[in-house]
């Protein structure tokens, strides 16, 4: 290593291993929050000094040299990876009290602002400056004790420090969009994913799919265009305005059962299938289903002509139970052996319920090996009363037509 870059960049390999060595200390008690304090911070410092013309261009790589010869086995300082905390540092720029962007926004916080000092007896040639160890020591342990996280619309905090670095990175780099980079990181920590799960989250675009109909498609239907059909076939949600529980009796509406809105679906299925979507099929209701002598009879079938597929439609009225992809599977099993033709691809389930948490679905349907997805339904009933009466009488509109 040339020995003026020794003397030149060795005050800033200092300052970067007493954070190192503060923050090795601090992690040790199974912090991740550390340990990306520790990043964002020399992040910071990097990007100060090197955006600006500071440092010379062999300056990450001599620091690099600097700190692993004094802290032997040390790992993670390479040059390509301080520049991945300059990338973390600059991509949560947001975080940084002193930064434009957030001026109007944000509350202020103690995070570390790195200043130049003439105090250093080494002189840096004119693209470079020294800076104040002692500074940065006092002003890095702030970070540790008196970070305080800035009130910053829908940022998910507590998810932010829940995620490993590396999971960061790959979310900064795939992710352009803020509130794409949010859906991510609460992903992650909410499912506690695999870089290789996130990977192909993000490689399906999950964020871009968020209003299709949460489903494992892509991992139960081995062809690519057909699973991306699927995946584009059915919404996550569906208006059946020709359904009014109101008209079904006196009851209420939490009291009406799935049979009575299976028959005003099989009334009206021509509505259903426009609404649902194209290239269906209807096949039957209450399609009797029968292995081993044991009957089943699954609410609705139907024939997909695009996806060549029988697609089975389990109806609920009540909130998704995850008790509801046990009996789709059983049902699938069963059309697989006993109904589908040998053209045909295997068939597709879909649980249809008034409503559904769509993360939650989302993770426990990932474990199921049959194409299945949930959606949730609407009725009239179910919309605003001023919208109802702006909406024609179905009678009248029959007449009319």
């Amino acid at each position: 290593m040339n020995a003026n870059n020794i003397t030149t960049y060795k005050p800033a390999a200092e300052t970067i291993k007493q954070a190192i060595l503060q923050g090795q200390y601090e992690a040790a008690k199974g912090v991740n929050r550390i340990q990306l304090a520790v990043y964002f911070a020399i992040g910071k410092y990097i990007s100060l000094n090197t955006r600006k013309g500071k440092w010379g261009t062999s300056a990450l790589e001599s620091i690099s040299q600097i700190l692993r010869k004094e802290l032997p086995g040390l790992r993670g300082f390479s040059a390509t990876n301080m520049k991945n905390m300059r990338t973390f540092y600059e991509a949560w720029i947001i975080l940084n009290p002193n930064s434009s962007a957030t001026a109007d926004e944000l509350q202020q916080i103690d995070t570390v602002e790195i200043s130049n000092s003439s105090a250093m007896t080494d002189e840096l040639d004119s693209k470079e400056s020294a800076v104040d160890i002692n500074d940065f020591q006092r002003t890095h342990i702030d970070i540790y004790t008196a970070i305080q996280i800035p009130e910053i619309k829908n940022f998910p905090i507590d998810d932010f420090f829940r995620v490993p670095f590396t999971h960061h990175l790959m979310i900064i780099e795939r992710e352009k969009t803020l509130e794409g980079r949010y859906y991510y990181i609460h992903r992650t920590a909410e499912e506690n994913l695999q870089k290789r799960t996130l990977e192909k989250l993000i490689k399906e675009d999950a964020y871009g799919h968020r209003d299709a109909m949460p489903s494992n498609f892509s991992q139960n239907i081995p062809d690519a265009t057909l699973a991306r059909k699927a995946v584009m076939m059915f919404k996550d949600s569906y208006l059946l305005d020709f359904i009014n529980v109101e008209q079904i009796g006196e009851r209420e509406a939490i009291d009406v059962d799935e049979r009575e809105v299976e028959q005003q679906i099989v009334q009206n299925v021509k509505q259903f299938i426009m609404t649902f979507g194209r290239d269906f099929t209807f096949v039957g209701n209450q399609y009797h289903l029968e292995i081993y002598g044991v009957e089943h009879f699954p609410d609705l079938l139907f024939f997909n002509r695009e996806l060549n597929a029988l697609v089975v439609v389990e109806l609920k009225t009540g909130e998704f139970k995850t008790s509801y992809l046990g009996q789709l599977m059983g049902y699938l099993s069963i059309l697989e052996a006993k109904v589908k033709k040998p053209h045909e691809n295997p068939p597709i389930g879909i649980v249809l319920c008034k409503e559904a948490n769509r993360e939650y679905v989302e993770f426990v349907i990932r474990d199921y090996a049959k194409p299945m997805g949930v959606a949730t339904y609407r009725t009239t009933t179910d919309m605003p009363e001023e919208l109802r009466n702006t909406m024609p009488d179905i009678e009248e509109l029959k007449k009319l037509l």
